[in-house]
């Protein structure tokens, strides 16, 4: 899928200091729940807009989901 090439070719232009394994992970993770990704992005966005800066907003949405993601990452299911 075209979308897909172009969503993987923008991870790793953001994840170019990550170890090639860890980077391959959060990859395989987006493309397994693009949806979830958007769902994080989105929340990360609407924080950033009621006055929060964006480092906290993204730990605190980052910690909402993290059991989530790292489901996918380790076992590739959804929850």
């Amino acid at each position: 899928m075209f979308t897909s090439f172009i969503a993987r070719k923008i991870l790793e232009s953001q994840l170019k200091n990550i170890p090639a394994d860890q980077k391959e992970k959060i990859i395989s993770a987006f493309e397994k729940d693009p949806e979830l990704f958007k769902k994080i992005a989105f929340e990360i966005e609407t924080e950033v807009k009621k006055g929060t800066d964006q480092m906290t907003a993204a730990a605190r949405v980052a910690e909402k989901y993290k059991e989530d993601v790292q489901a996918l990452m380790a076992h590739g299911d959804k929850k």
